[in-house]
């Protein structure tokens, strides 16, 4: 639990998210429908589930099973048109687009849409959909959609973690949702070296439910997709979960001379460049280590200033879906 002090504000925090479930489960809440399915990927977490490798990894094994998709995205932290629906380019910033889907863009090269309202993504996306004539079976991917109910889907899958378990609801914890909001689900899927701890409890949240979620389970790895990490170097990252990022490192056999833990979707400048660079001379460190997330947002110019230090090497997370030869025919059945 991050924020302990703020325990006493949670029966407010979960008398608003009750209140908005009740419109959406009585239907008296505005709920938009698109032509084309939309499959939601979501957690019940602020951040930190992995659900941006997932859909990543949903993409890659949807196109090995010859069903076309694009994904739809709020585009969290832009400062450009921050409301404005784009179809995101690969050669953008994430000022204009937002950091996760610039990632998405540039791992699966398909089409990505960002919009504050997903749905008029979703109509940007059919409508050049349309234009482009393509023919086959064809779904949207909706990235961190569990709570944007204002957007009619197909499936929801849920991504859940011990982490999550643990943790207490906003704003003394991350947790948007309690756990019995995992009735909702579709499908709930698991880390698989938490799934013998989480399955039972899953179990048990939804075991009133009118429909029983499909449990799976995904395998998470860390690698290096860019350089290879100095012998010393300062790590940073601006992600929901820092203390996850430090954790992968040491396992990895990286142990940072420091570590600077930034806010969640923390924008970079010149002075936090300059900031880094000066933490990473005074701790003696040889270069530097971040995660492909914050890696989108640095420019040329900031990349050289880190790069008068040292160099940069940057980690990133890659899901598996297990069993996805048989993962992909069950989720089409739910459509």
């Amino acid at each position: 639990m991050k924020r302990p002090w703020l325990l006493p504000l949670v029966p407010l925090w979960a008398a608003g998210a009750a209140w908005k479930n009740r419109g959406f489960d009585r239907g008296s809440a505005k709920v938009e429908r698109l032509e084309l399915p939309v499959i939601s990927v979501g957690s019940l977490s602020a951040g930190g589930a992995g659900k941006t490798p997932f859909v990543i990894a949903l993409g890659e094994a949807l196109r090995r099973g010859g069903i076309g998709f694009d994904v739809l995205s709020r585009g969290y932290g832009r400062t450009v048109d921050a409301h404005a629906a784009k179809r995101v380019v690969g050669t953008g910033s994430a000022e204009e687009f937002g950091d996760e889907p610039m990632m998405m863009v540039r791992r699966l090269g398909r089409r990505v849409y960002v919009a504050a309202e997903r749905a008029a993504a979703g109509r940007m996306a059919e409508r050049e959909h349309r234009a482009q004539r393509e023919s086959g079976p064809w779904v949207h991917l909706l990235d961190d959609g569990f709570q944007h109910r204002q957007l009619a889907r197909a499936v929801d899958i849920v991504l859940l973690t011990q982490a999550d378990v643990q943790d207490a609801l906003l704003p003394a914890g991350d947790l948007r949702e309690p756990l019995k909001s995992l009735c909702r689900a579709d499908v709930v899927v698991l880390r698989k070296d938490e799934a013998a701890a989480l399955r039972p409890v899953v179990e048990r949240v939804v075991a009133s439910a009118k429909k029983k979620p499909l449990v799976w389970e995904m395998e998470r790895g860390f690698h290096f997709v860019e350089g290879t990490p100095a012998s010393s170097p300062l790590a940073f990252c601006g992600i929901a979960r820092p203390d996850a990022f430090l954790e992968s490192l040491r396992l990895s056999g990286v142990e940072p001379a420091s570590f600077v833990a930034l806010k969640d979707h923390q924008r970079y400048d010149d002075g936090v460049m300059q900031r880094l660079a000066e933490t990473a001379e005074r701790v003696k460190a040889n270069g530097f280590v971040t995660t492909a997330k914050d890696a989108v947002k640095l420019s040329p110019a900031m990349r050289a200033t880190l790069q008068r230090v040292g160099p940069i090497a940057v980690a990133d997370i890659e899901v598996t879906i297990c069993d996805e030869a048989r993962f992909i025919p069950e989720l089409m059945k739910l459509l």
